[in-house]
């Protein structure tokens, strides 16, 4: 993870897209590969304060946009940018870290993204930055780099945002460079909704699965939707109509399903197992995509 590079923006190797904003960073600083010319990058992000369903869209569209072709741009900040890198790597797909720090190790905020990091370079993605190894991240950093995450990109998602919010800040610089902007409704009462409601009044394009933002974008990307999951026997199949609206705790689906908490412990089992359902902590699951 030491070996630190650099592009200079004359350079044959610096992103094109990049090279076409107003103010693109004279260097890249970074660790992996760098995304090769012809790459379609597309960014998402969102709070770090998520909520489950936050959590099960982020991740949901990330897995979606990596299968599609696209390289998944995000900020590595805690939260929303954390689960779609994630997404990203547990498919062994490229993802790119745009960092408000040094890409060193000692410098990359938040430590406990580390392992994350060096499974994104592991994976074939790169971490970047416009910042010199063993700087460190300030006020002025981490709201500079969004630039960069809009720049790298086709086009940006915001899932979850407060109405001042850092990723409202990268939905700017994408409206300002000309890109397509999404966002994820919510519920009305939640604080984390008002940001992306803002930017759908505002124009951007209302996003409820993958294929809103392939048909905008009008990419040459051959889309497959997965087939519908289904259940192996009765059980299974009560549980996964359950979760089909939401994700939902232990408690929440014995009380849809009116199973014995016993069956329903061991289905989840077999069905994560199976690839068919994850548990997004705490206890809660939702439907693999």
């Amino acid at each position: 993870m030491d070996d630190i590079k650099t592009v200079a923006i004359k350079d044959r190797a610096y992103p094109k897209i990049l090279q076409e904003i107003k103010d693109p960073p004279e260097i890249l600083y970074y660790k992996g590969v760098l995304p090769t010319p012809d790459s379609l990058g597309f960014a998402i992000v969102g709070t770090r304060r998520y909520s489950t369903y936050g959590k099960r869209i982020a991740t949901a569209i990330a897995e979606d946009l990596s299968d599609a072709g696209l390289i998944i741009v995000s900020g590595m900040a805690p939260g929303i940018d954390t689960f779609c890198h994630l997404a990203a790597v547990e498919k062994n797909k490229k993802t790119v870290a745009v960092l408000g720090t040094g890409v060193d190790e000692r410098s990359i905020y938040p430590k406990t993204n580390i392992g994350l990091a060096r499974k994104i370079v592991a994976t074939g993605g790169c971490l970047v930055s416009e910042y010199p190894p063993g700087t460190q991240g300030a006020k002025f950093t981490f709201p500079r780099r969004n630039r960069i995450i809009a720049g790298l990109s086709l086009g940006i998602l915001v899932i979850e945002a407060k109405e001042k919010s850092g990723s409202l800040i990268t939905a700017n610089f994408a409206k300002k460079q000309g890109k397509k902007i999404f966002a994820v409704p919510g519920s009305i009462y939640s604080a984390n909704s008002k940001g992306c409601h803002l930017l759908i009044k505002q124009g951007a394009k209302l996003t409820e699965s993958v294929d809103d933002i392939i048909k905008e974008l009008n990419l040459p990307i051959s889309f497959v939707q997965q087939k519908k999951i289904s259940g192996d026997n009765p059980g299974e199949k009560l549980i996964l109509n359950a979760l089909r609206e939401e994700a939902l705790d232990i408690d929440k689906i014995i009380e849809a399903t009116k199973l014995p908490a016993s069956t329903i412990a061991s289905s989840l089992a077999i069905l994560e197992i199976k690839g068919k359902v994850k548990n997004l902590g705490a206890n809660i699951y939702s439907i693999c995509n």
